[in-house]
């Protein structure tokens, strides 16, 4: 299943359209879109809504419009926005909060389960003061990307969401990979949604859609994420073509996650028996998989990724010493039992030593 015969590691992004997704997109009905008469369109909003336990949904083109298109129909300018400091709204979003919605992020330190303490929020909700800006909005992260895949469960949502609707604020799920949550969990989906005022997910992840993300929440909030979608450029019309995909990702390739998150717990056991290398097992929890590089090492993650990918294994290194390998639906189990085999010979091989056999997988 391997694309092209590489077994790329580097993120679920790489995931390309299935056959059932390419035969869907040719045969898709189509209409326009700005004017909201895509049928194909329109049935995937409905899906996404039923399916997270909200009103209505809207078709974007990435999760990091969805997110923004979220924040600009919660908040005005100049409101504060309560994230996490690790968390993709922040750290891979080039700043739009800031610098298209006038929003100020509040950042609070991630758990390294992915969570915001609720101690912590409650305290970072500004009071009515003339000199502060006003709090409108908290935003989580499921799964979590930078802590290792991490996984937030319905209490821990629950809780958030009682804080913050107690307070007058709205949640705001950045749910990029939350059927990878949901399948963690062994939940319906809608069981991590159905208390937030919005979620986002993406289609183009483990879903291996090509393209396209969802934002859901009341009818009220879509409308003004409708107006926002349009200012950001993400009016598209004979869209159908892109969500023809997206139906077919949520009736056929939510349930086989279960797979991913085998596989991943698999190429961490092999990469924790790899003298050199620094696994947290604990935090395997979902399809990603973050690994360290000794002190002892006498080379970088940058060479290992090169040394990997020689013998077509590609993964990411998100530190000097810090590697990511996210499994998806075009990496099965003998491929990842593969690229753990590739990895410790090339670790072997960096650190001047005989490679062993790792065999229990």
């Amino acid at each position: 299943m391997a694309i092209n015969g590489i077994i790329d590691l580097r993120s679920d992004t790489l995931t390309v359209p299935t056959p059932a997704m390419r035969e869907a997109m040719a045969a898709a009905e189509v209409g326009d879109d700005v004017f909201g008469e895509d049928p194909t369109v329109n049935k995937l909003q409905e899906m996404a809504a039923q399916m997270l336990g909200q009103e209505a949904g809207l078709l974007v083109s990435t999760g990091t419009m969805g997110n923004l298109a979220s924040i600009l129909a919660h908040c005005g300018r100049g409101d504060e926005l309560i994230c996490g400091d690790q968390s993709h709204i922040f750290f891979y979003e080039q700043g739009g909060m800031a610098a298209l919605a006038s929003v100020q992020p509040r950042t609070l330190p991630n758990q390294p389960d992915g969570t915001l303490r609720l101690e912590d929020i409650a305290a970072a909700i500004r009071s009515d003061d003339q000199h502060f800006p006003i709090t409108r909005l908290v935003a989580l992260e499921n799964t979590h990307n930078r802590m290792g895949g991490a996984v937030l469960t319905p209490e821990y949502v629950k809780s958030v969401a009682d804080l913050a609707h107690s307070r007058g604020l709205k949640l705001h799920i950045d749910g990029a990979r939350l059927f990878n949550a949901a399948a963690v969990l062994g939940v319906p989906v809608r069981e991590l949604t159905q208390r937030a005022d919005s979620v986002t997910f993406c289609l183009s992840k483990g879903l291996s859609a090509p393209v396209g993300s969802v934002l859901v929440g009341s009818r009220e909030f879509v409308k003004r994420a409708h107006r926002a979608r349009k200012v950001l450029g993400g009016g598209m019309r004979q869209a159908g073509v892109i969500a023809a995909a997206g139906v077919v990702a949520l009736e056929q390739m939510t349930a086989r996650m279960v797979e991913d998150h085998a596989n991943a717990r698999m190429l961490a056991d092999m990469l924790a028996q790899v003298p050199g290398l620094v696994v947290d097992l604990a935090r395997v929890q979902s399809n990603m998989v973050y690994f360290d590089l000794a002190p002892e090492l006498p080379f970088d993650a940058a060479e290992l990724c090169r040394r990997a990918t020689a013998e077509r294994v590609r993964m990411m290194p998100t530190a000097a010493r810090r590697i990511r390998a996210v499994l998806h639906c075009w990496v099965n189990a003998d491929e990842a039992r593969t690229a753990g085999q590739v990895i410790a010979a090339a670790v072997a091989q960096g650190a001047g030593k005989t490679a062993g056999v790792v065999t229990a997988y």
